[in-house]
């Protein structure tokens, strides 16, 4: 499958949990290289935009993390399913439409089958990024463990994926995280 965007010298993707901070990290790292050069992907924004068009819904209002967002979250979880079972890389095909940026962070992996299209896709320039955090720290951060969004393929996809090539410790420590993502950015600029 030949890339659909511009061809990227770097593809991270980020995985975790909810509240584990994968946009807060990604937005570090973009806020340190620069969006000329880094672009953040978020396969959820194709579809909650989609999930939004189709339902009459407001596409801004399923961006942020609000309780209009999560009152659809499992409908847009079930439609989101059944999407990617007609077509596996439905949602990474838009997200990497016109992309220019030789870094690209997709923010938001959930499945295995998304991190399949990008390694067929982009190869080499492919990486696996998990953020983890404590329970602790993600109920500080808002989470509450909610049936059939915490248990489902989109929080629980990649729990057994094996190895990532990166892992981002994020229990709250600042100057641990620092570091870590220190060592990212190493590896970010070797590839530019």
């Amino acid at each position: 499958m030949a890339p659909l965007g511009g061809a990227p010298r770097l593809v991270l993707l980020f995985s975790g949990k909810r509240k584990s901070g994968k946009d807060f990290v990604t937005e570090a790292l973009q806020s340190r290289l620069g969006a000329d050069i880094c672009a953040i992907l978020r396969l959820s924004g194709p579809l909650k935009e989609q999930y939004a068009q189709e339902h009459g819904l407001n596409f801004q209002r399923l961006l942020d993390a609000s309780t209009y967002k999560e009152a659809y979250r499992r409908d847009m979880i079930r439609w989101g399913e059944e999407k990617r079972q007609a077509d596996p890389g439905f949602f990474c095909k838009k997200i990497v439409e016109g992309v220019s940026q030789p870094i690209w962070l997709v923010s938001d992996t959930r499945r295995v089958s998304d991190i399949q299209w990008f390694q067929e896709a982009y190869g080499a320039a492919v990486q696996t990024v998990r953020v983890v955090a404590s329970e602790q720290s993600r109920q500080q951060r808002g989470w509450v463990f909610t049936p059939g969004v915490d248990d489902a393929e989109s929080e629980c996809g990649l729990d057994n994926f094996g190895d990532f090539d990166w892992v981002i410790k994020n229990h709250g420590d600042e100057q641990h995280l620092e570091e870590q993502l220190g060592n990212l950015l190493e590896f970010v600029y070797s590839r530019l």
